[in-house]
């Protein structure tokens, strides 16, 4: 079961190559109860990744993409640091300054206050850094307020979020899209950051996806 679940996460594969595989192998399972599964664990692996997620570093980039998920497109807001590990993501149903502000509070909320944040020429993601900058500001209570979040605008610096993108549209064309909201983030962002080895792995500094995968089913 775990076994699928992996194969599908970690590879350009349907639900119906995998009831194949597994056919091949003497094992008769529907690719129905195979999406099941994945619906089932990947949140739960996703979870479990988060908790040993190493930090961020003080300087994203933020950006958003469009996903189709059960038949509709999505948003999908994301933000990496200078490194290119994935900070944090998210969908939304609309682009507009209501979700790209929900997206930061989230991002702030679980990893603390960047020194800078790069964003392309959108005066919509401009202005929610500024109003989430703001209210976070006004509501700490140190006696040394943190200086105010820095923007830079620039296409060219924000083109190394864009690439990071390319990874996730991969993921859609040979599925189709994705069936569901929940596979979709262990998809998309799960198996990215894994490949990206932004888990903290103490007994192994440099493990595989399956070395990976067994620790989270751990």
């Amino acid at each position: 079961m775990l076994l699928c679940v992996r194969w599908y996460l970690a590879s350009n594969l349907s639900f119906r190559n995998l009831e194949g595989m597994i056919a091949e192998r003497g094992i008769s399972v529907d690719h129905a109860t195979i999406h099941r599964w994945v619906v089932r664990y990947a949140p739960e692996h996703l979870k479990r990744f988060n908790s040993r997620k190493c930090p961020a570093t003080g300087r994203w980039l933020i950006d958003e993409t469009n996903i189709k998920v059960p038949g509709r497109w999505l948003y999908l807001y994301r933000a990496i640091d200078r490194n290119g590990d994935t900070v944090e993501f998210w969908f939304s149903k609309r682009c507009n300054l209501d979700a790209a502000k929900r997206f930061l509070r989230k991002a702030l909320k679980r990893h603390g206050r960047p020194e800078r944040i790069v964003i392309d020429g959108s005066q919509t993601n401009r202005e929610a850094i500024l109003s989430c900058d703001t209210t976070d500001r006004l509501q700490n209570r140190s006696r040394r307020p943190p200086e105010p979040i820095r923007i830079r605008q620039s296409a060219y610096l924000n083109n190394r979020i864009k690439q990071d993108h390319r990874v996730i549209k991969r993921r859609v064309r040979p599925m189709l899209g994705f069936q569901s909201v929940s596979t979709a983030r262990g998809v998309i962002e799960m198996i990215h950051m894994m490949r990206k080895q932004q888990a903290k792995c103490a007994y192994n500094p440099q493990p595989s996806l399956a070395d990976q995968f067994d620790l989270l089913a751990a």
